[in-house]
């Protein structure tokens, strides 16, 4: 999937949505929420999940996490449903305090079942959330 200019981008670590990224994105662009580089491989549309790239003309990038060269880079584009980076922290984090409650008898916390209710909430919710959540609505 191509990125256009009415696409909404969100940082593949934290999730949220980017505005005011110029295209193309600069090798030093970053997300104000969490700090994390935007030209990287898991942001590019050619990653494909499995910790390697698509385009086979590419030169190899150790750290896919962190800001590079790459000519072929291109943004995925779209908000990311995916948990990734400090998502998927918080997740593995309330599952096992779920798990740990449900073996001594007790209930999960309440941030546990607010992560699995993100997770039934489609692209556009998600986003809509989010959007209220900065607008403090």
């Amino acid at each position: 999937m191509s990125h256009s200019v009415s696409d909404p981008l969100s940082c593949w670590q934290c999730g949220n949505i980017l505005n005011n990224v110029i295209l193309p994105v600069s090798r030093r662009e970053e997300c104000p929420f969490c700090s994390a580089d935007q030209h990287v491989c898991k942001m590019c549309k050619e990653f494909d999940g499995r910790n390697t790239c698509s385009e086979s003309r590419a030169e190899d990038v150790r750290d896919r996490e962190k800001a590079n060269f790459c000519d072929y880079f291109s943004p995925s584009g779209g908000v990311s449903v995916k948990t990734s980076g400090q998502q998927a922290r918080k997740q593995k984090e309330s599952d096992a305090k779920a798990q740990l409650a449900a073996l001594f008898g007790e209930e999960a916390e309440p941030d546990a079942q607010v992560l699995n209710q993100e997770e039934s909430l489609t692209p556009a919710e998600l986003a809509e959330r989010k959007l209220r959540e900065m607008l403090g609505g």
